[in-house]
């Protein structure tokens, strides 16, 4: 599995961050990065929540 963001939407609001800290962070400059592009199958139910949390739908998975 993939996370790929499409930065021209995101608003770096954090709340993927607060959903998955381990994958997601947003830095003093406001803006959001991506810390784990490939995180194990195992967090798929997590990455899920991220991307159905989004409120601007700027996240999405990649099989």
């Amino acid at each position: 599995m993939r996370i790929v963001i499409d930065y021209d939407l995101c608003e770096s609001n954090a709340i993927c961050m607060q959903i998955a800290p381990d994958v997601f962070e947003v830095r003093d400059d406001d803006f959001l990065y991506l810390l784990d592009e490939m995180p194990g199958e195992e967090n798929r139910e997590v990455m899920e929540a991220a991307v159905r949390r989004c409120p601007k739908q700027a996240i999405r998975i990649e099989s």
